[in-house]
């Protein structure tokens, strides 16, 4: 309070009062005084507002009491369930994000607004579903023409007198757009060359940490690198280099720095980390801990595609997924899952390091801990190797909570639940209002009680008028041109079996439909991007 009553005294002065007794509100609090004299000589004694005004604003700096918690979020690029607390794959090594699950709420089914990076991204961080936004592909860029990023995440912490800073891959990059991570932030880290941004300066006390960028996201439109193997339509390579010279290393690293610092005010810290996204380019160490022969393949049955409608049957069997199936069958599925074991184990690593920062700086006991993965990703089921799907495993992705004094350690909810929630849950365990404008629902409930009622299903959309229902039961999955899909998810958690044929299944696909958008934006591009 006192800060601003120092903030208001240099407004004063700056309009020409010259002492306390020119403040507007200071006057009939000196007419009521009964000895004038007594006025006169606080008046003199008291000359000069500038010097009340820094001592306020000195003394309230040093003992503003802002007890908001502050806010660290960890996004995890195309990390999809296969994390060691999910159990989904047990093949999957990831120490460091399951000590985090142990610590607060692992919702086991939790669902993205999207299956792909700019829509996904777009949606949670404004707090508004893909069919209002009409972001729809990787296409719509920049995605700052369609979402005000004063509204976002970012933006509307930044306004409530949030610190805001970040690093890597909050928001979709690509090439040809000026500030794609945006400009609502007191300070981010940017690496210099990622697919050939080279106008993108880092902004603030990052600007001379540009890094070596050792794994581009175009490298699958180029040859192998030295060293590397080309898998159908992915790279996969193991160099025998130190976590130091990679780029998620370097975002970790300056992450760590940032929860170092002390702080006169709570911030919010985004840190965006780019594996397991392919290519699958990470030190040899960890592709080590996957030997080839020991490598197990996802659950499949061959006729897994045989009751799919056309447009379902046009989105699986991929591209990618005949590329790999030509280079050498189950030999290449079983390189391509061990490169991305490899990219969770290593960028599991790096959420390590932001951990053990966390625990050793002066912020361990007052901040919110969110990390997701921003959508799924298909290893080979449905015959897909991708994203770009409304199936389960490209619309089902790891989110844990960390929130002191809200979450008990060890939790586990079983809630279908999704990414729209982020924005309004960290407003309400901030204190802050929300915005009229956010579609998702606030889980602050189930934060404290992970087993509290919540009826709510997760919506997923993928492409214009494209939309999956997934409730705790059932998967209902309505395409643009009125084909279906409905999966029991208890009794076939891989969906091999499509029930929207079966007529005693009707109200439950009308329950499920309910829930879909009634307005779809239209789509600028009006086209379907896969990769």
């Amino acid at each position: 309070m006192s800060a601003r009553i120092a903030q208001f005294f240099e407004q004063e002065r700056k309009a020409g009062a010259k002492n306390l007794a020119d403040v507007p509100f200071v006057q009939p609090f000196f007419a009521s005084m009964l000895d004038f004299a007594m006025i006169s000589a606080l008046r003199y004694a008291v000359r000069l507002l500038p010097a009340f005004a820094t001592l306020l604003l000195a003394t309230g700096c040093a003992h503003t009491n802002d007890s908001r918690p502050n806010v660290l979020l960890l996004v995890v690029d195309d990390l999809n369930h296969w994390i060691g607390s999910l159990h989904r794959n047990p093949q999957a090594r990831t120490p460091n994000i399951d000590r985090l699950a142990a610590r607060g709420v692992n919702f086991a089914h939790a669902y993205c607004p999207s299956p792909l990076c700019n829509p996904s991204r777009a949606a949670f961080m404004s707090g508004k579903r893909t069919a209002t936004i009409g972001v729809y592909s990787n296409r719509d860029m920049p995605w700052s023409n369609y979402i005000d990023e004063r509204q976002c995440l970012n933006g509307y912490f930044r306004a409530q007198g949030y610190y805001t800073a970040g690093a890597g891959k909050i928001y979709h990059l690509q090439d040809g757009f000026k500030n794609p991570q945006g400009i609502e932030w007191d300070d981010y880290l940017v690496k210099l060359g990622h697919l050939g941004l080279k106008h993108h300066e880092p902004r603030g006390p990052a600007k001379q940490e540009q890094q070596r960028y050792v794994n581009g996201a175009n490298a699958l439109k180029q040859p192998p690198r030295p060293g590397n193997i080309k898998m159908g339509t992915f790279q996969i390579g193991a160099p025998n280099i130190a976590d130091s010279e990679t780029e998620d290393f370097k975002v970790a690293e300056w992450g760590a720095r940032q929860l170092a610092q002390k702080r006169d005010r709570p911030f919010f810290l985004a840190l965006g980390f780019h594996k397991p996204h392919p290519p699958w380019i990470v030190p040899k160490k960890y592709f080590d801990l996957f030997p080839l022969d020991s490598i197990k393949l996802p659950p499949h049955i061959a006729n897994d595609l045989d009751d799919l409608p056309p447009t379902g049957k046009k989105w699986a069997h991929t591209a990618s997924w005949v590329s790999v199936m030509d280079a050498g069958g189950e030999s290449a599925w079983k390189q391509v899952v061990q490169g991305y074991l490899a990219s969770v184990a290593y960028v599991d690593a790096q959420v390590g390091m932001v951990l053990d920062a966390l625990d050793k700086s002066p912020h361990k006991d007052n901040t919110i801990v969110v990390l997701l993965g921003d959508h799924g990703w298909h290893l080979g089921e449905k015959e897909c190797f991708g994203k770009a799907t409304l199936w389960e495993e490209a619309t089902r992705a790891p989110l844990i909570w960390v929130a002191p004094g809200v979450t008990k350690p060890g939790s586990r909810c079983d809630a279908t639940v999704e990414f729209l929630s982020i924005y309004p849950t960290l407003c309400d365990l901030a204190g802050l209002p929300k915005p009229d404008f956010l579609e998702g629902a606030s889980m602050r409930t189930l934060l404290a009680n992970p087993q509290a009622e919540w009826t709510r299903p997760a919506l997923s959309t993928f492409g214009f008028n494209n939309h999956s229902v997934r409730s705790l039961q059932y998967r209902y999955i309505r395409y643009a041109n009125g084909d279906e899909e409905l999966y029991d998810e208890k009794a076939d958690p891989y969906e091999w079996t499509n029930l929207a044929a079966n007529p005693e299944l009707g109200p439950v696909k009308a329950d499920l439909a309910r829930w879909m958008p009634k307005e779809n934006k239209p789509d600028r591009r009006a086209s379907r991007v896969t990769q």
